[in-house]
């Protein structure tokens, strides 16, 4: 092996390194930018009702014959 294949190959795997974290830093905003879209949308989901001013029986029994 010579001294220019040497130093082709480490400049080679030294641009494939800085890609490398480049596209590992694209997919973690990406990531982080979908986690907050998500949190916004669950954040706007409505409250679930309470149950306190039902009465005891509903929603225990589910008519199959309907």
């Amino acid at each position: 092996m010579n001294v220019s294949s040497t130093a082709s190959l480490s400049t080679n795997l030294s641009t494939e390194k800085t890609q490398q974290a480049i596209g590992i830093a694209v997919l973690k905003r990406a990531l982080d930018n979908d986690a907050s879209t998500a949190s916004a949308l669950l954040d706007a989901l409505p409250a679930v009702p309470t149950t306190s001013n039902l009465p005891s029986n509903l929603g225990r029994n589910i008519n199959t014959t309907a």
